[in-house]
């Protein structure tokens, strides 16, 4: 029987080092986890596969796909924190979540920038090849 990874009272028992496979189903259950209830997430799938669909459509060489994937998962990720935190900060009691709340400011902000960023790198790559495709430069 595994221990789950999710109950506090599990780190203060000891236990056997854990399989990979097992490290795994816990990522991937943190991943779905951490985009549930999450309405931002919608936007970012959209936002994904949208940059997935021009990449393939505009024909984008091998380091524009590596632009457009590597900015789809900083955002993911960024995102994924923002909701740990979120989750942290709901299972706080109410006079620790009054010294704490800036953190909430700061994790969506890390989005923020994260998200920005990732659409200047999306201007870029598939702005410069719109302007190619309608030879608007040379």
């Amino acid at each position: 029987m595994t221990t789950d990874p999710w109950d506090p009272d599990a780190a203060l028992e000891p236990h056997k080092p854990r399989r990979w496979r097992d490290k795994f189903r816990e990522a991937f259950r943190g991943v779905k986890k951490g985009m549930r209830g999450q309405s931002s997430f919608a936007v970012h799938i959209f936002c994904a596969v949208l940059a997935v669909v021009l990449a393939a459509a505009l024909d984008c060489d091998h380091v524009e796909w590596c632009l457009v994937v590597g900015c789809i998962g900083f955002v993911f990720a960024a995102e994924l924190i923002n909701s740990a935190i979120e989750a942290l900060f709901r299972g706080l009691e109410r006079e620790a979540r009054d010294r704490v709340y800036h953190c909430l400011d700061i994790a969506a902000g890390a989005v923020l920038v994260a998200g920005l960023t990732a659409a200047t790198v999306g201007a870029l790559v598939f702005g410069r090849k719109l302007l190619l495709l309608f030879h608007l430069i040379g």
